[in-house]
This record gives C-alpha cells, structure tokens and sequence, in this order.
C-alpha cells in the first residue's frame, strides 16, 4: 500500500517536473514568436492596417449568464462540486454565480499561476483561466490568520500549478479552489490541504492539462 502510494507520488513529481520543462520551453518560443507579431503588428500599423488577434475559442465574447450555471453539490466532507461549467474565451466581465468562481467563461489570457504569490486581488476573469490549466487557487479574506498564510504562501511557492491571493467578499477565511471543486478549510494545518494539492494540482478535473501558467498576467 504504501509502496504504491510512494509510486504515486514520485510518478506525480516526475509528471510536474516535465511540465515545468516543457513549459520553459514553451516560455523561450513564446519570446520568439512576440518579437515576431511585434515587427508584424508595427508594419501594420505603417499602412494603416489592423493585427486581429483570435478572441474566443467558441464564443462571441458576452458575459455568461449566471443563471445557467450548474448547481453545486457538496459531498461527504463538505466539499462543492460543479457539473460542466463553460469555457470560452470572453473580452467582457463574467458574472460568476460564487465566490472566488470556480470556473466558466473567462478571459484568454491566464494570470500567472507558476507558484505565484500575490499581495492584490486579481481579475477573476483571468485567475479562471488558471484553473482551467490546473491550477489550485488559495484565496483567503482580512479574518484569516497571518501564521496561517505564511505557511499557505511557503506551500504555494514550492508547488507549480498553484497561486495565492486576496479574495476580500469570500465567506470563509481561507478556501482553496480548482476547476469545478472549492472547499473551505480551517488553516493551514488542516490535512484537507495537502489533500486537495495532491488531488487537484494538475488533477483529472483540469480542462487543459499541461498548459502554461507562465508567460501570462503578473501583478
């Protein structure tokens, strides 16, 4: 039992590790091909024309209607699961039914979620296109404890697929988010979390597994 607990997690951390590669290299192209839609866009606008840019996946870029958001169902331990949520790429604000979202329309560019910490609340819109990579989103409003996130930022800085951030209008101090799943959890210390890294880091539940979660929105 425990043997293959071990395989597991070594499997995960090798899995993490050659995402991390390819998402190096993925950053490296990513510079070539800016410097390259740069020199395009700035000849362009030389004579007098317009770069599109692709703005959705397969949507007109409306907001979501919240109303036809799936219900959530809590299980056993109390986490909140959602059915198929929306996934297209939006230019407007999105109405998301709860707070932090969990997922649906979103903007197409992701924030930064390579074990990014950050002091500010962020644009929903864009924190949702992180979870749609894999991303496990700590979020934490003014009653939680600083001890609590001291050690909740030292967990998400060592853990690729994973930011941080203040969510003010959250109902519970500390709650962690992935695609489509939210729990709320008492502190750092409390095991539900290394449960829900381990489950949902990267887990079955993401959209876009192997996407970038860098080269994004930093703040």
């Amino acid at each position: 039992m425990g043997s293959a607990k071990n395989t597991s997690n070594a499997s995960r951390k090798a899995r993490i590790e050659e995402m991390r590669r390819a998402d190096r290299a993925r950053e490296r192209r990513g510079r070539a091909v800016t410097v390259a839609v740069s020199a395009v866009v700035v000849a362009a606008l030389g004579v007098g024309g317009f770069v599109l840019f692709s703005k959705a996946s397969d949507g007109d870029g409306s907001s979501t209607d919240s109303k036809a958001w799936p219900a959530a169902k809590v299980n056993a331990d109390g986490e909140k699961v959602w059915g198929k949520l929306g996934r297209t790429h939006v230019s407007k604000k999105v109405d998301y039914p709860m707070t932090p979202p969990v997922g649906g329309d979103h903007n197409q560019v992701w924030m930064n979620c390579n074990g990014d910490v950050y002091e500010k609340e962020l644009p929903e819109v864009n924190a949702v296109h992180s979870l749609e990579h894999g991303a496990v989103w700590v979020t934490y409003n003014d009653q939680a404890k600083p001890a609590d996130l001291k050690k909740l930022a030292a967990k998400v800085k060592a853990t690729p697929y994973s930011l941080m951030s203040p969510v003010k209008d959250q109902k519970d101090p500390v709650m962690l988010t992935a695609w489509a799943h939210q729990r709320t959890v008492t502190g750092a210390d409390d095991p539900k979390v290394k449960e829900f890294f381990s489950k949902y880091v990267q887990g079955k539940q993401t959209p876009e597994p192997g996407a970038a979660c860098t080269n994004g929105l930093a703040r």
